[in-house]
């Protein structure tokens, strides 16, 4: 049986849906909108989880209606929340890209591709690193209207910068 992370944020509630869907065995890692930082003490942990439960996969899940990236990106009235003010700016940073390289109709799925990309390579450097780098790592978005999950945007189609001269 495979076996594969996910990384998940709690008020998506998404452990059953992926447990229903992915019949593999599944363990999970919960942080606030995939806020999760690399930092030495969390790479050991998961350096340790991937190597005893012998994991092939590691998949970041985000709801297209999640909770906490919605608020980064409007209201911002959760930005007190220990460690999610750097969060928040980061997806601010990333809403700007996205006004001028995307259209209106994909402008969420967009900002949520590019920050998960983002989150895919730190750690797949950090996976590289270790000698870790056969472990696969990808991203898919959660439709909850239609109960279906989605590859993200390639890395190539959401870039950080659009300059014209």
């Amino acid at each position: 049986m495979r076996k594969h992370l996910y990384f998940i944020c709690p008020t998506d509630c998404l452990e059953t849906v992926i447990d229903s869907t992915f019949k593999n065995e599944n363990y999970f890692y919960t942080s606030l909108g995939n806020s999760v930082v690399f930092n030495s003490q969390t790479l050991l942990q998961l350096k340790q989880i991937v190597r005893k439960h012998l994991i092939t996969k590691v998949i970041f899940v985000l709801s297209d209606e999640n909770y906490i990236i919605l608020d980064a990106l409007e209201n911002q009235k959760y930005e007190y929340i220990t460690g999610l003010r750097d969060f928040y700016q980061e997806m601010s940073t990333h809403k700007k890209y996205a006004t001028v390289t995307s259209s209106t109709t994909n402008r969420a799925f967009y900002i949520l591709s590019h920050y998960l990309n983002i989150k895919i390579k730190e750690l797949q450097f950090e996976f590289h690193q270790s000698f870790l780098d056969s472990v696969q790592i990808s991203a898919k978005i959660y439709n909850k209207q239609g109960d279906t999950f989605s590859d993200i945007y390639p890395s190539l189609v959401c870039i950080d910068k659009y300059c014209l001269n």
